[in-house]
């Protein structure tokens, strides 16, 4: 009886020290997913350039009108750091740049361009409920198909779009999900570029509305606004479909001309590690709005238009990214010069860049 005893207490001593295991690794499993969480990525990125029609280096050397990838020979892209917290209801990013790439993508700074600010977003977030998140701070532009960063975009160089639209906004905007497919962004910001802080006293005003990954913006900036289409489809398993529209208005007591272009861009998946992707651009100024907006001929009235084709391939090595790319630029003026200092009105040129991201 005795044997028979302790066999029966050993068994429920066992019994009861697995319930509190099993109990105990609930509570730490709880734990460990409401805890919060802090993430540090990035990437970094380089390349060669070259034309093939035009000088490559000295006085006469061009490069096409639109933002990054615009330096001759090997040269460096930027440093990207992105620490991020997420806590159950609020969070924070914190989003620094550093090279040619990132000084481009902050204007230098304009306000504390002599104190070397590096900061490309900086902003905190409450999520107020499910459907309702409130952001504070200076964030990456709603507007367009692509990004600042080379990891989130296929094409290397960038567009003319993206190039003439605005980077970053510095402000408060408030998302909504609507429903599984619809959302509405609002928001209040600093006028366009003024990232720092706001010396005129006067705010620019953004919406947005999307459904099933289509998004139709819209931005207000005292006398100018700019409406901006950005979506794709998913034509295959393997072929993808891009497209960017937009339209700017300026404001004429500001000297300020329009734009308005749209840009394709197809991409197919070759492998599991190679892809190709093309992307087709038409754009179009006037009055000399901005970087394709000039001319040795005196007659120039300032409109201009452009069509670029950009052939990228896209060769993933774990998290390093191979992209070689083929460029074609072809204005309606004469604004490129060849290597002999004689206009032109095309341009070709050659990109080789190398993107890591962690």
């Amino acid at each position: 009886m005795k044997a028979i005893t302790i066999t029966k207490y050993l068994k429920n001593i066992s019994i009861l020290a697995c319930i509190l295991f099993t109990t105990s690794s609930m509570f730490a499993q709880d734990e460990e997913e409401t805890k919060p969480k802090f993430s540090f990525s990035g990437s970094v990125d380089a390349y060669y350039r070259a034309n093939l029609n035009a000088a490559n280096a000295g006085e006469n050397y061009v490069a096409p009108g639109s933002s990054f990838a615009q330096l001759p020979g090997f040269a460096l892209g930027m440093a990207n750091v992105i620490g991020a917290y997420e806590g159950e209801k609020v969070g924070f990013v914190a989003d620094l740049v550093f090279g040619p790439r990132g000084t481009d993508a902050i204007f230098a700074s304009p306000m504390y361009s002599a104190t070397g600010n590096i900061v490309n977003q900086l902003y905190a977030y409450w999520n107020v409920s499910e459907s309702v998140t409130l952001t504070f701070g200076n964030f990456n532009t709603f507007l367009g198909y692509e990004v600042i960063s080379p990891v989130a975009n296929f094409n290397y160089s960038t567009s003319y779009l993206f190039s003439y639209g605005p980077f970053s906004h510095t402000g408060l905007k408030a998302d909504f999900a609507l429903s599984d497919d619809f959302s509405l962004m609002l928001a209040i910001m600093n006028q366009t570029d003024l990232t720092e802080f706001n010396p005129t006293g006067q705010y620019a005003y953004g919406a947005q509305l999307g459904y099933s990954d289509q998004y139709l913006n819209l931005l207000i900036d005292n006398g100018s606004f700019e409406v901006d289409y950005t979506g794709g489809f998913n034509l295959s398993d393997s072929f993808f479909l891009g497209l960017n529209a937009a339209y700017f208005s300026g404001d004429e007591a500001d000297g300020i001309g329009n734009f308005a272009g749209v840009a394709l861009y197809p991409q197919l998946a070759a492998s599991e590690n190679f892809s190709i992707g093309l992307r087709g651009e038409y754009f179009a100024e006037t009055d000399g709005f901005g970087a394709i907006g000039s001319s040795p001929d005196p007659g120039f009235d300032g409109d201009m238009s452009v069509f670029a084709i950009t052939l990228t391939g896209s060769a993933t090595i774990g998290d390093l990214m191979i992209k070689p790319e083929l460029r074609l630029d072809s204005a309606s003026e004469d604004v490129f010069v060849n290597a002999d200092g004689e206009v032109m009105a095309g341009l070709s040129s050659f990109v080789l860049a190398a993107v890591y991201s962690f």
